[in-house]
């Protein structure tokens, strides 16, 4: 099929097929404008296309779609670094990237340790790291520095509320069930993996890998819906599929 690629000052045709991936769809606009495939973000309707899917996977891509095209500076290969994570019991080295906000460290470490992020403060070198949006880099953070945890006591009546019940929108992918819409309803408290398992239970999804997207951000299977931010009414799509280091498989 034919889509418009449509940039800020200027647009251009492509033939995609329905099973060729975004990666190879940018490999055809860096071969053709010489554009590099690590600075191209691909979107249709502000939905960033990811690398490792393919055409199918994205009904809303067909004949004639506009799929817009936004440039990133492309990172240098120097970014991602090993720093030391020390409880007060326990220490492990994670990789980071320079880029990396304080939250998103804080997200990692609650992945590893299942440790709630509303407990954590963060110090380097004395100092807290008290601001979330500050990246690694701007809070001094280089290659093997050492950030030390320390954990609010937990107040389960004001940390922890009660869960609640969600009314949630799955869409599957045109490769599963051809693009099915399912309302389901769940509990806030329930993981990723519960939800995975009640969709397959009711047969809705064969046994397989499957991986969840909720507001362009890719789920973790441990996490909670409330530790996602997933609210009354929110739409979770699912693709077939893992995540690894290295990306999608």
């Amino acid at each position: 099929m034919r889509v418009v690629i449509a940039t800020r000052t200027n647009q251009f045709f492509i033939e995609v097929g329905a099973q060729e991936t975004v990666v190879a769809i940018k490999r055809k606009i860096e071969q053709i404008h010489g554009i590099p495939v690590a600075s191209q973000v691909l979107t249709v309707s502000g939905w960033e296309l990811q690398d490792g899917l393919d055409m199918e996977d994205y009904p809303i891509v067909t004949e004639g779609t506009q799929v817009d095209l936004t440039f990133k500076p492309v990172e240098p290969h120097h970014t991602k670094m090993q720093i030391t994570i020390k409880f007060s019991a326990r220490k492990f080295n994670i990789e980071v990237d320079r880029t990396d906000t304080v939250r998103s460290l804080k997200e990692k470490i609650h992945i590893i340790e299942s440790t709630p992020i509303r407990r954590m403060t963060l110090y380097f070198s004395g100092r807290e790291l008290d601001e979330d949006f500050r990246t690694l880099s701007e809070c001094g953070i280089r290659e093997f520095s050492e950030i030390v945890v320390f954990l609010k006591p937990l107040n389960r009546s004001r940390d922890e509320p009660p869960a609640r019940k969600l009314s949630l929108v799955v869409q599957t992918s045109s490769s599963l069930l051809n693009a099915a819409t399912i309302p389901l309803e769940m509990r806030d408290a329930s993981t990723v993996s519960d939800l995975k398992q009640l969709l397959i239970s009711r047969k809705i999804l064969p046994v397989d890998d499957y991986l969840f997207i909720h507001r362009q951000r890719i789920m973790h299977d441990s996490c909670s819906l409330r530790w996602h931010g997933v609210e009354n009414g929110d739409c979770l799509y699912v693709f077939k599929g893992t995540v690894s280091r290295g990306g999608y498989a």
